[in-house]
Formats: structure tokens, C-alpha cells, sequence
């Protein structure tokens, strides 16, 4: 089968005949259709050992059920999450790490579900309650951000949008948009943060004393500065999030997935396709999503 794989020459991406895939019972086979891109991945990419199958989401077709009989059925269109190898004509996926999809969603909007949108959900979900409450959503021109001011608005949070580009965002549900954050307004009883640095630094300044923050990216290089006294007296919590490793924990993808379908399905939720392409035109669609020139989801078609 045709796989994209991690090479040695820019732009470290590459098509290239694979093995087919051998699945484990518990997983079924998936023929791709389509698969978005995230940054995580792209800056992974010039690490990775040449020839290894890379990518993270899937958008297909069952081509052939998981023999231990979980999930769904051959012929059934699915979405999907990988940690690696999921830019593949064939694709072995974990069944709790699969739903099917309605009639009413696209392969292209499947596909921008598994990191992006699972990432801004499981986020949201260690909030809590978002009722009336202030959120700060960091990063929020990215893909994670446009999922989260959207479910977080049907959450009934006040939002603040913090991005360079902040064009399209208030039209998704921001109640402010802005391009800096300053140290006056009032403080922020939760806060979602992708970029790091600075960024997080001032995030942090703003976060009510017994506010969450869950911090879950880390685009910009420089390091974020906390000196201790900030922090004396106060009773915010600041977590980590990693979303392979929330539902290694939790096994919830098969209902995580079915709870953004449903929005989607609706027309309540949208996978801000800026971009589609085909994935053998991988190498200038990763190069464009690190370059920062992708201001929502890029989407690779399998053709």
C-alpha cells in the first residue's frame, strides 16, 4: 500500500509503498479517505526515524471489522485516532478509538475531529461547568481553538479570544476577540492554553484565585516566567493536558467522538476548513501549517 513516511530531505515527508497493516483483534482496518494536519505532528515529523508511517487522524472506511467483534462494520464510515500511522491507504485503529459517522458529515469535517476537536473537548470537560463563566481560549485562530469557542459558547462561557489572526472568530461565538492580553480586566475563572512563553505567563497573571487552567501546546520557544509570589494565597490549579493519554486513561474516544458527531450533524459545530489538498501535496500543506499561514484546519484527501 502507498503511506506518507517520515524521510531525511526537507520537507521530511514523503509517498512511499509500505506493508499493509496487520491489525490486532481488538482493532479494525480503515481505508483512508482523508486526514487533517496538526502541528504537533508536522514538528515532530523531522525527528522521526525515515520510513515511519506518520499521522494522527483518520477519516475512512471500515474495510474489514475487528475479528474480536467491537465496533463497527465493514462498510461503516468511521473517524479515528492513531499516534502514529495514520497517513496510510490502510489504516489498523483501536475500536474504542472509533465512531461511525452520520449521513449529515463529511469526510473533510470528520477528519479535523480526532485531535483537534477530542483536544478542546476533554479540555473544556476539566472545567466543568461553563455557565456565565469568563474562559480565556489562547491560540484560538489554531484548530483546537476554533473547536473550543464554539463548544464553549454552547456552554453558556463568556470568551475571550486570544490570537494574532482574529478574523472569522467572533463569528464562531467569541464574546471578545483580542490580538494582545494586557495585565487590567477582570480576572478569568478558566483559562485554555496552547501557546506557552509569554503567552502563558500572562494567562496566568489573569486567572482568578480559584480559577483552572489546562495548558495543552506549547508553540512559542521561549519558556514562561512565574515568579512564586504570584502564586502565594491562591487557589487556581494549572493541568496539563495530553489527549492520547486522556483516553488511554478514560477510554471514552468511541463517546467523546459521539458527542461532537452529534454537534456537527446539527450544524452546531464546524471543522474550519481552510484548506484541502491532496496528500501528495503533503510537504507544502505541513510547511504552511508551521509557518503559521493556516488559520483553522488543513485537510489531506487520499486520492
Amino acid at each position: 500500500m502507498l503511506a506518507l513516511v517520515a524521510a531525511a530531505d526537507p520537507p521530511q515527508i514523503a509517498l512511499a509503498e509500505v506493508p499493509d497493516p496487520a491489525p490486532l483483534p481488538s482493532e479494525a482496518l480503515v481505508r483512508l479517505t482523508a486526514t487533517s494536519l496538526n502541528r504537533g505532528e508536522a514538528r515532530a515529523l523531522a525527528a522521526a526515524e525515515p520510513g515511519t508511517v506518520w499521522g494522527w487522524d483518520v477519516a475512512g472506511v471500515v474495510e474489514r471489522a475487528a475479528a474480536d467483534g467491537s465496533g463497527p462494520v465493514a462498510g461503516t464510515r468511521v473517524v479515528g485516532l492513531k499516534q502514529r500511522g495514520a497517513w496510510a491507504q490502510l489504516v489498523a485503529v483501536r475500536t474504542d478509538l472509533l465512531a461511525a459517522l452520520p449521513d449529515a458529515v463529511g469526510d473533510a469535517q470528520a477528519a479535523t475531529l480526532p485531535v483537534a476537536g477530542l483536544t478542546a473537548l476533554k479540555a473544556l470537560d476539566r472545567i466543568g461547568n461553563l455557565i456565565g463563566r469568563r474562559l480565556l481560549v489562547t491560540g484560538a485562530s489554531g484548530g483546537v481553538g476554533r473547536f473550543a469557542i464554539q463548544l464553549a459558547a454552547h456552554g453558556g462561557a463568556h470568551v475571550t479570544a486570544l490570537a494574532r489572526r482574529t478574523e472569522g472568530l467572533a463569528e464562531l461565538g467569541a464574546n471578545e476577540v483580542v490580538s494582545e492580553l494586557g495585565d487590567e480586566g477582570p480576572p478569568f475563572e478558566a483559562v485554555l492554553e496552547s501557546v506557552g512563553g509569554a503567552v502563558l505567563t500572562a494567562a496566568l497573571a489573569r486567572l482568578d484565585e480559584r480559577g483552572t487552567l489546562v495548558t495543552f501546546g506549547a508553540s512559542a520557544e521561549d519558556d514562561a516566567a512565574v515568579h512564586p509570589r504570584a502564586l502565594y494565597g491562591q487557589g487556581a490549579t494549572v493541568q496539563g493536558l495530553l489527549v492520547f493519554r486522556e483516553l488511554a486513561r478514560d477510554a471514552s474516544g468511541t463517546r467523546d467522538f459521539g458527542r461532537l458527531l452529534g454537534l456537527m450533524a446539527a450544524d452546531r459545530l464546524d471543522g474550519q476548513v481552510v484548506r484541502e489538498a491532496s496528500w501528495r501535496q503533503a510537504g507544502s500543506e505541513l510547511a504552511a501549517l508551521l509557518e503559521l499561514r493556516v488559520a483553522g484546519k488543513a485537510v489531506l484527501h487520499v486520492d
